[in-house]
Protein backbone atom coordinates (compact mmCIF):
# COMPACT_ATOMS: atom_id res chain seq x y z
CA UNK A 1 0.00 0.00 0.00
CA UNK A 2 2.69 2.44 0.54
CA UNK A 3 3.68 1.92 -3.13
CA UNK A 4 0.00 3.44 -4.12
CA UNK A 5 0.11 6.25 -1.81
CA UNK A 6 3.80 7.60 -3.07
CA UNK A 7 2.28 6.86 -6.81
CA UNK A 8 -0.48 9.18 -6.24
CA UNK A 9 0.97 11.77 -4.09
CA UNK A 10 3.14 11.89 -7.19
CA UNK A 11 0.50 12.32 -9.69
CA UNK A 12 -1.55 14.74 -7.78
CA UNK A 13 1.67 16.68 -7.47
CA UNK A 14 2.85 16.62 -11.20
CA UNK A 15 -1.01 17.50 -11.68
CA UNK A 16 -0.48 20.47 -9.54
CA UNK A 17 2.09 22.26 -11.50
CA UNK A 18 0.43 24.84 -13.76
CA UNK A 19 0.85 24.35 -17.30
CA UNK A 20 3.06 27.38 -19.00
CA UNK A 21 0.59 29.74 -20.97
CA UNK A 22 1.23 29.74 -24.47
CA UNK A 23 2.78 32.93 -26.14
CA UNK A 24 0.49 35.69 -26.85
CA UNK A 25 0.69 36.89 -30.52
CA UNK A 26 1.61 40.51 -30.96
CA UNK A 27 2.06 41.44 -34.64
CA UNK A 28 4.53 44.04 -35.29
CA UNK A 29 3.12 47.83 -34.64
CA UNK A 30 3.76 50.33 -37.30
CA UNK A 31 4.18 53.72 -35.74
CA UNK A 32 5.04 56.32 -38.58
CA UNK A 33 5.53 56.16 -42.06
CA UNK A 34 6.50 58.91 -44.40
CA UNK A 35 7.08 58.66 -48.20
CA UNK A 36 9.24 61.72 -49.91
CA UNK A 37 9.67 62.19 -53.46
CA UNK A 38 13.68 61.15 -54.45
CA UNK A 39 14.50 61.96 -58.05
CA UNK A 40 12.25 59.87 -60.51
CA UNK A 41 11.31 57.51 -57.12
CA UNK A 42 10.14 57.70 -53.81
CA UNK A 43 11.75 56.54 -50.47
CA UNK A 44 9.33 55.40 -47.57
CA UNK A 45 10.63 55.18 -44.11
CA UNK A 46 8.69 53.18 -41.57
CA UNK A 47 8.72 53.35 -38.01
CA UNK A 48 7.92 49.88 -36.18
CA UNK A 49 7.94 48.22 -32.71
CA UNK A 50 7.50 44.38 -32.57
CA UNK A 51 8.14 42.44 -29.26
CA UNK A 52 11.53 40.89 -30.78
CA UNK A 53 12.92 38.08 -29.10
CA UNK A 54 15.62 37.04 -30.97
CA UNK A 55 15.63 34.69 -33.96
CA UNK A 56 13.18 32.32 -33.50
CA UNK A 57 10.75 35.72 -33.24
CA UNK A 58 10.90 39.20 -34.76
CA UNK A 59 9.48 41.86 -37.25
CA UNK A 60 11.21 40.63 -40.47
CA UNK A 61 9.60 42.75 -43.16
CA UNK A 62 6.83 45.31 -44.27
CA UNK A 63 5.41 45.98 -47.53
CA UNK A 64 3.91 49.03 -49.39
CA UNK A 65 0.55 48.50 -51.09
CA UNK A 66 -1.75 50.20 -53.37
CA UNK A 67 -5.30 51.01 -52.15
CA UNK A 68 -6.12 47.88 -54.21
CA UNK A 69 -3.93 45.54 -51.75
CA UNK A 70 -1.53 45.08 -54.74
CA UNK A 71 2.51 45.07 -53.66
CA UNK A 72 4.30 47.90 -54.64
CA UNK A 73 7.34 47.49 -53.04
CA UNK A 74 8.71 45.34 -49.87
CA UNK A 75 11.78 46.16 -47.29
CA UNK A 76 12.96 42.95 -45.65
CA UNK A 77 14.66 42.97 -42.19
CA UNK A 78 17.73 41.22 -41.89
CA UNK A 79 17.69 40.68 -38.68
CA UNK A 80 16.05 40.89 -34.90
CA UNK A 81 16.05 44.40 -33.00
CA UNK A 82 15.66 43.06 -29.81
CA UNK A 83 17.73 45.91 -27.93
CA UNK A 84 16.42 48.51 -30.78
CA UNK A 85 12.67 49.35 -30.10
CA UNK A 86 11.11 51.18 -31.92
CA UNK A 87 13.46 51.32 -34.96
CA UNK A 88 12.95 52.76 -38.43
CA UNK A 89 14.23 51.71 -41.55
CA UNK A 90 13.55 52.83 -45.36
CA UNK A 91 12.66 51.48 -49.00
CA UNK A 92 14.12 53.38 -51.78
CA UNK A 93 13.82 53.34 -55.23
CA UNK A 94 10.17 53.06 -54.86
CA UNK A 95 8.16 53.29 -58.15
CA UNK A 96 4.75 54.49 -57.16
CA UNK A 97 2.26 54.27 -60.50
CA UNK A 98 1.32 57.62 -61.87
CA UNK A 99 -1.85 59.05 -59.94
CA UNK A 100 -1.23 57.26 -56.40
CA UNK A 101 -2.56 59.22 -53.80
CA UNK A 102 -2.55 56.66 -50.61
CA UNK A 103 -0.30 53.93 -50.09
CA UNK A 104 -0.49 51.51 -47.17
CA UNK A 105 1.73 49.39 -45.23
CA UNK A 106 1.57 46.30 -43.54
CA UNK A 107 4.64 44.55 -41.21
CA UNK A 108 5.16 40.83 -41.18
CA UNK A 109 6.26 38.82 -38.11
CA UNK A 110 8.32 35.83 -38.47
CA UNK A 111 5.86 33.79 -36.28
CA UNK A 112 2.70 35.35 -36.71
CA UNK A 113 2.78 36.45 -40.58
CA UNK A 114 1.17 39.42 -41.79
CA UNK A 115 -0.53 42.02 -39.66
CA UNK A 116 -3.96 42.56 -39.88
CA UNK A 117 -3.64 46.48 -39.88
CA UNK A 118 -2.33 48.43 -42.44
CA UNK A 119 -1.00 51.95 -42.21
CA UNK A 120 -2.09 54.71 -44.64
CA UNK A 121 0.37 57.32 -46.00
CA UNK A 122 -0.90 60.01 -48.14
CA UNK A 123 0.85 61.01 -50.58
CA UNK A 124 1.59 64.74 -51.87
CA UNK A 125 1.87 64.96 -55.54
Amino acid sequence: MPRMRQIAFTLAAALAVPLAAPALAHEPDILGAVAAKSGMSWRVDVTLEHPDTGWDHYADGWEVLDTNGNRIGYRLLHHPHVNEQPFTRSLTDLDLPDGTLTILIRAHCSVDGWSDKTFRVDIDP
